[in-house]
């Protein structure tokens, strides 16, 4: 029989059957590779080399650094959060060897008073000037803060031994630089904390559940997959926030870069994803990468906690930056290796526009059956007859979805309770639909890209710091910082300006 001589219901149900395969043979597919990955965390686990240690976080907060800090942060836009982060910061990290460095642009003079608002005693921050209007992109204005650390080197005639990164909207752990700077003296290249996103809880349903998502991503990505990157030595991405470079590797990476034609600094200015390249760029460069899980007395992580978007048209452009940078931008960038278990990871990382397409087909998919299963009903079509084969990768499927919905429930409990576990569970529907419409925009952003369209820094709005959130509890809340809208003064009479080519605005 000929497609033509298939009535209607015949050439749906063979549309069914077809899509039906493609979907379950992919989906067997990513979640094997997830089950590879898990299976990896439980010997790690078994073998002892998967524990997270409990430090003295006073004892950390008070320990002197091996060398000077910097910690950069790149801000467009953010008067609503930067002051709140800032006090914040510099209360939390007392050491009178950091330096922040905080990126403004001549055309947001907002963000650049909220700062100065912030810590107006604190000789610590430096508010840097970028010599264009933005927005331009975050990696160029990084770069733009590593020519300002660069001329404060010349003038003090000493040079930083590490550099952390931040955003704008970030609250920092007090525990935090001092268990960066232990890492780094001890011969890390580059140091990664985790990302613990906060739980939504204002706004209406669908904007407390999508602020939450991030919550069960970020605790099964840095409480198991980073964990198993970090065991097997593959490079590991940087996350953007508590994150810290030594000064010698910064350094490895502009001169790489240097030699291949492009700018001497430390970023390409077109990236949408510096933070992720950050790191696979320092491995490439030999550099040892180490992910640094730790939590405090308390049991809290010493972690970079931060109120993710909650309105879907910002977790979409969100999610379609990372897609974009990281799958598409990332392959053109960085490649790949000839280390089988680089090989893996970097397709794992590169994964987000083919899986958007297979969750779109399984949607179809499903729409499709409901199509057909009234029709049935009716008596318009006969029922779908399963071969062997897909009836087994079926219940092969059925079995990894229950697998990976119990691994979600168990990371997102440890976390956050067993209420947020199971809603965690609830929500995979939901943070597949964000992955689908996410994915279909980064890969439509990347064709404007290659016709020649600019790259923007296409940032996300914040509306709240979370150190005046609702229900957040600050580990370890530094006794010099109040959580009211008027910060408490700092010791020290002036802020000073960032010197040389700096170009920077004393904080008064």
């Amino acid at each position: 029989m000929t497609l033509d001589e298939l009535g209607f219901w015949q050439v749906l149900a063979l549309l069914q059957h077809e899509l039906l395969l493609f979907a379950a043979v992919f989906f067997l597919i990513g979640a094997l590779d997830d089950i590879a990955v898990d299976a990896l965390w439980l010997w790690l686990k078994l073998r002892g080399r998967a524990t997270t240690p409990r430090l003295d976080r006073d004892d950390l907060r008070a320990r002197r650094l091996h060398g000077r800090a910097a910690v950069f942060i790149p801000a467009w836009s953010e008067a609503t959060v930067i002051r709140e982060t800032l006090a914040h910061l510099l209360a939390a990290w007392p050491q009178a060897d950091l330096r922040v460095y905080l990126g403004c642009y001549p055309n947001d003079p907002a963000t650049m008073a909220a700062a100065m608002r912030a810590a107006p005693g604190d000789d610590r921050l430096r508010i840097v000037l970028h010599e264009r209007e933005g927005p331009s992109t975050k990696a160029d204005c990084l770069n733009r803060l590593y020519r300002a650390l660069c001329a404060d080197e010349q003038r003090l005639g000493e040079s930083f031994a590490m550099i952390v990164f931040h955003d704008a909207e970030d609250m920092v752990d007090p525990a935090a630089l001092g268990l960066l700077d232990l890492a780094i003296a001890r011969g890390a290249d580059c140091a990664q904390l985790p990302v613990e996103p906060l739980v939504q809880r204002e706004g209406g349903f669908l904007a407390r559940h999508l602020g939450s998502h991030y919550c069960e991503e970020f605790a099964e990505s840095h409480g198991k997959a980073m964990v198993v990157r970090d065991a097997i030595g593959a490079a590991l991405p940087a996350a953007g926030v508590g994150c810290a470079v030594s000064r010698d590797a910064l350094e490895r990476l502009c001169e790489r870069r240097a030699g291949s034609g492009q700018e001497a600094a430390p970023f390409n200015a077109d990236s949408l994803t510096e933070d992720y390249e950050l790191g696979l760029g320092i491995a490439e460069c030999g550099g040892d990468c180490r992910f640094v899980r730790a939590r405090g007395e308390d049991g809290r992580l010493i972690a970079t906690r931060a109120l993710f978007p909650a309105r879907l048209d910002h977790v979409v452009r969100q999610k379609t930056r990372w897609i974009h940078g990281i799958a598409l931008q990332g392959w053109d960038r960085i490649g790949w290796t000839d280390r089988w278990l680089e090989i893996w990871m970097r397709g794992r990382d590169r994964r987000g526009p083919l899986t958007a397409l297979v969750l779109a087909l399984g949607y179809a998919l499903l729409a499709l059956t409901g199509v057909l299963w009234t029709a049935q009903a009716l008596g318009l079509a006969g029922p779908l007859t399963l071969t062997p084969l897909l009836e087994a990768l079926l219940i092969a499927n059925l079995a990894t979805f229950a697998w990976r919905g119990a691994w979600r429930f168990a990371f997102t409990a440890r976390a956050y309770g067993a209420g947020e576990g199971l809603r965690a569970v609830l929500r995979i529907p939901l943070a597949n639909a964000v992955a689908i419409i996410a994915g279909r925009r980064a890969v439509t952003a990347y064709a404007r890209t290659l016709a020649g369209r600019a790259i923007e820094w296409d940032k996300t709005p914040h509306a709240a710091h979370p150190a005046f959130y609702p229900g957040v509890r600050t580990p370890g809340r530094p006794p010099h910082f109040t959580a009211t809208r008027s910060p408490r003064r700092m010791p020290n009479p002036r802020a000073r300006q960032a010197g040389g080519d700096a170009s920077g605005l004393a904080a008064s």
